[in-house]
């Protein structure tokens, strides 16, 4: 009688383990599904950003034409001082140094540094 009484509590023992584990198991499986939906959700929230902000600057770039631009073969002093970076004493080596053939020259004629150069880029023109 005692040994049925043991192996029948040994068998209980041995069910309650297994559910124990399957409902873990379980559990650990709907926390990796819930991780992975957030995760997905939130890599489609950058995505969503990140195209939108890659659209915009396309849409800027298309927008952007010769309008607004300044031509430093004829600016003045003042158009050149609001050019980023550029100093009373740039826009005067920009006039002395005329004509440009091409933007570039502002660099090679010894008129701006790269980085001068590198920050007005686009914004300026020869023509």
């Amino acid at each position: 009688m005692f040994a049925n009484l043991f192996k029948f509590a040994c068998m209980v023992f041995l069910v309650a383990v297994l559910v124990a584990t399957v409902t873990c198991n379980q559990q650990k499986a709907n926390d990796s599904r819930e991780q992975l939906r957030k995760g997905a959700a939130a890599a489609t929230e950058e995505i969503k950003k990140d195209s939108t902000a890659i659209a915009q600057g396309a849409k800027e770039g298309w927008n952007r034409d010769k309008k607004g631009l300044v031509n430093v073969n004829s600016a003045n002093k003042t158009q050149l001082l609001d050019l980023p970076g550029i100093t009373a004493a740039n826009a005067d080596r920009i006039i002395k140094a005329w004509p440009y053939r091409d933007k570039h020259d502002l660099v090679s004629k010894g008129v701006l540094s790269k980085n001068q150069y590198q920050r007005i880029a686009d914004s300026i023109s020869v023509d």
